[in-house]
Parts: structure tokens; C-alpha cells; sequence
């Protein structure tokens, strides 16, 4: 069979094809991110209403709030995704496993280069110390469990499942320390305000349980349904430019999806509300760090490919930095520069 001649009609095809599908995943992006915020405002105002320390809103809350985008596209991409199961894994495992990796190295490079104007590059950040330990240790325990399963063979598959149960009970463990020492951060002035105004009143309704459950339901949806948007339009993408998606899930969607988290965490750390700030970072990597790898453990192959290995290394490297720096509840604002430098070198490591 004699092949059809090139026509620059193909190319504008191409084209058209990325451009399209590149502004759908832009679109969906900021629609998860204004979904996501409709979500972090009711728990929010959930925190204020059950008069719960910032330590607990910030690391329980407002980080399993703003974690949703890149926890729903994991469970999207393995159980409703494209009919190419190897990119939906491939999207599922890049998805687990890049969110932890961009909050402990590029969030937080960000978030030092968002405060260094206003308290210098030796400034000092000073989260709440009980409970800044408690996230790192739990979090470098657990990803230290997560990345050790990705070494055994899948013939030692009850070794597996294991850890992933051990994942689990570690985070249930964790919630009930944080709950149990929430009552004397209360005590000692810790409890959460609220400055945002609740979403639902702009529309005449009451602040109360219903309409908070209710604009909570809302964003949980609208999550999804962007989310679910999202997967499609990359692996479209990820074809058309010739890479994996994998690799595209690790380095381009936690970018986008560790937003909320960001910009969170900015706009408390000018409040001065630091326990919040650093809570809701530290808290989202435990509950990364924990839940995602334990469902990715579970149902995905889990088996050590460069990437892979690389990201969990820089992940673990950067935890127990962020541990040591900030063993005295004081993180100097030029310590984060270091977990911004071991992101490029992640980056740089990957692409080549």
C-alpha cells in the first residue's frame, strides 16, 4: 500500500487537537481549583463552628479539603477512566505520588518566596510544635512504609496488602493524636477564626449545618466532575506529545492541583496565622502520604520504575529536612529554599 502524501492540513489538525484539549485541561483545572475552594471555605467555617484548634482545622480539615483534586484523579483515572488501562495506572500512580512530592519540595519554595518580601530570607516561620512533629513523623514513617513496598515482588502480594492496612490504621491513629491534643491548643489560644465569609450566605441562606454540609456536597461534585473532565483531555495530550503518563502525572498535575494548598497557605502566612499555614501542608502530606499510597498499593502494580523512585527518594529527602529544620517549631525562610533546589533537581533527573 503506497502511503498518503503529507498535507499541511494534518498539521493543523495536530494542532487544533492540542489546543483544544490543552485549554480543556486550563478549564478544568480552574474549575477544580474554584470547586476545591468551595470546599475548603464550608470546612472552614466547619472548624470555626466546632470551635477546633487551628492545628487541627489546618491539618485535618482544610488539608484533606484542599487534597481532594489530586485524590479524586487517582481513584477516576483506575476505576472510570480511558479504556487504556496502562495510562490510567500510569495516570493513577503519577497522581499519588506527585502530590507529595510537589508539597514538600516546590510548595514550599513558593510559599518561602511569597514571605521572604515581608520577613527576609532569614525570617523565621513558627508553626505550632506539637503538631508540626506529629505530621512529619507520621508522614516520614508512613511514606518510608510506602516506599519499601514498591521493592517486593508481587509473588508477596499478603506483604502488600500489609503495609497498605498498616498505611490506613497509621492515618486513624494520627487523626485521634491530633483530635485528643486539640482541646489544649484551644485552651492556649489556638482555636480557629474564621475570616472568609461562608460562600451559601451571599445568597440570604443561614450559616448553619445544613447549608455547611450542603456547600460542602457541592464542591465534592464539581470536584469530580472536573476531575473526571481532566483525565480524558491528558491522556490525549500525553499521546500527541510523545510522553508518558506518568511522567506527565508526576511533574504537570500536582503543579496544578497542589493550587489550593499554595495559595492557602500564602494567604494565612500575611495573616500571620502560621500554625494554619504550615498545618495545611504538612497535614495534606500526611494524608498523601498515607491514604493515596495505601489505594495505590492496593490496586495498581506499584513497582519501582526510575521515575518512580526518584520522586519517593527527593519526597523522603525533603520530609526529613523540613523535620530537622523545624524540630524547634521554627523554620527559617531560607531552609525552604533547599526543598525548591531538590524539586529541580527531581526535574532534572526525570527529564533526562
Amino acid at each position: 500500500m503506497v502511503p498518503k502524501p503529507w498535507h499541511p492540513d494534518h498539521t493543523i489538525t495536530f494542532g487544533n487537537i492540542m489546543v483544544k484539549e490543552l485549554f480543556v485541561i486550563l478549564f478544568t483545572l480552574v474549575f477544580i481549583v474554584i470547586a476545591c475552594e468551595i470546599f475548603a471555605n464550608s470546612i472552614e467555617h466547619l472548624g470555626s463552628k466546632l470551635k477546633i484548634s487551628e492545628g487541627v482545622t489546618g491539618s485535618l480539615l482544610a488539608a484533606v479539603g484542599t487534597a481532594l483534586p489530586e485524590t479524586i484523579i487517582p481513584i477516576l483515572a483506575l476505576f472510570a477512566g480511558t479504556q487504556d488501562k496502562t495510562v490510567n495506572e500510569e495516570i493513577g500512580i503519577g497522581a499519588i505520588l506527585g502530590a507529595p512530592i510537589m508539597l514538600s519540595t516546590l510548595s514550599l519554595f513558593i510559599l518561602a518566596l511569597f514571605t521572604m518580601k515581608k520577613r527576609g530570607i532569614n525570617g523565621s516561620i513558627t508553626p505550632e510544635k506539637t503538631g508540626f512533629r506529629t505530621d512529619m513523623n507520621t508522614f516520614i514513617i508512613a511514606f518510608s512504609l510506602a516506599t519499601c513496598a514498591l521493592f517486593i515482588p508481587e509473588n508477596f502480594r499478603i506483604l502488600k496488602i500489609s503495609i497498605s492496612i498498616c498505611l490506613v490504621l497509621l492515618y486513624v491513629f494520627y487523626v485521634a493524636k491530633v483530635l485528643k491534643s486539640s482541646k489544649n491548643l484551644v485552651d492556649s489560644g489556638h482555636v480557629t477564626n474564621t475570616e472568609k465569609e461562608f460562600f451559601l450566605s451571599k445568597i440570604k441562606l443561614p450559616i448553619n449545618n445544613f447549608t455547611i454540609v450542603l456547600q460542602l456536597l457541592i464542591g465534592l461534585f464539581l470536584i469530580i466532575l472536573g476531575a473526571k473532565i481532566f483525565i480524558n483531555s491528558v491522556e490525549i495530550v500525553s499521546k500527541n506529545l510523545g510522553i508518558s503518563a506518568l511522567l506527565f502525572s508526576l511533574i504537570v498535575i500536582p503543579i496544578a492541583t497542589e493550587f489550593p494548598e499554595k495559595m492557602n497557605s500564602i494567604l494565612w502566612l500575611r495573616r500571620k496565622k502560621d500554625t494554619l499555614a504550615i498545618g495545611n501542608i504538612s497535614g495534606a502530606m500526611v494524608f498523601q502520604g498515607t491514604l493515596q499510597p495505601a489505594f495505590g498499593i492496593l490496586f495498581t502494580s506499584w513497582t519501582p520504575g526510575k521515575a518512580v523512585v526518584i520522586g519517593m527518594i527527593t519526597t523522603l529527602i525533603s520530609g526529613l529536612w523540613l523535620r530537622y529544620v523545624g524540630r524547634n517549631g521554627q523554620i527559617r525562610i531560607w531552609h525552604l529554599f533547599i526543598n525548591g533546589l531538590l524539586y529541580f533537581l527531581y526535574l532534572a533527573l526525570c527529564i533526562s
